[in-house]
């Protein structure tokens, strides 16, 4: 191996190094872009069980969630959120979205750049050495083959490498890619189907918020109410004075 390494030339060094660190993102890329890990079973279904059962879910535990994987961190957020409103619940859960897919897609850019320049770095190897192989031939390597084969390696040793390392570089990216894209899908799946289960359960506050008492609920829905029938009477009084 050392010595295929050594016939390619002083290029072979960046294409061995583009091989290492896409080998590297793949194995990290790997590890880390686990469906499972990222979109826990069930975790949703968890949540709005405690919900119903309890009524409302301490903050402590939210945070615990939201630490344990990237879909925590976005119903959590929403979670502890929702006493706002359903808009401010809903932006709050899209950014911190935002931020767990560019946390996802971290190096894996990098690895559709090694994909892009391996095969340059072996097509300039290869140019370099047919230019080395005519050179020979001037200097009358035709009574020296061996000095006409070095050259002729040196191409060929290159664009090999180039490709060898572009090839996988290239499938992981497309496959990475894809792989972010299906948990993107993901979490806004669970984010709607948790947004849905709220309003379908009445878990979802809308005017007030979560520390407001029912009875106190009551009280301030009939006094609007009064409000608006004074209101009423009011102006058909004025209506037929006039």
């Amino acid at each position: 191996m050392w010595e295929l390494v050594k016939a390619g030339g002083w290029l072979m060094t960046p294409i061995v190094l583009c091989s290492i660190l896409a080998l590297v993102i793949i194995i990290e890329r790997s590890h880390t872009l686990q469906f499972n890990k990222i979109v826990p079973n069930r975790l949703r279904e968890q949540l709005i069980t405690r919900l119903r059962e309890n009524g409302d879910i301490g903050r402590t535990q939210l945070m615990n969630v939201k630490e344990k994987s990237p879909l925590g961190d976005i119903l959590a957020t929403g979670l502890l959120y929702r006493q706002y409103g359903l808009e401010s619940m809903t932006m709050h859960m899209q950014n911190r979205a935002s931020v767990q897919v560019h946390q996802l897609e971290k190096n894996i850019n990098m690895l559709g750049t090694i994909g892009a320049i391996a095969p340059l770095l072996g097509l300039l190897g290869t140019v370099l050495g047919i230019i080395s192989s005519f050179l020979a031939i001037t200097d009358g390597a035709m009574q020296d083959p061996t000095m006409l084969a070095a050259g002729v390696s040196q191409a060929l040793i290159t664009t090999a490498a180039g490709m060898i390392v572009a090839i996988p570089a290239l499938v992981a990216y497309r496959y990475f890619q894809r792989r972010i894209i299906d948990i993107n899908a993901q979490f806004e799946t669970q984010a709607g189907l948790m947004i849905q289960e709220l309003y379908d359960y009445k878990l979802l506050e809308h005017s007030y918020g979560l520390n407001t008492p029912v009875k106190n609920r009551v009280v301030d829905d009939r006094v609007e109410d009064e409000r608006s029938i004074n209101g009423l009477g009011l102006d058909k009084v004025a209506t037929a004075t006039s």
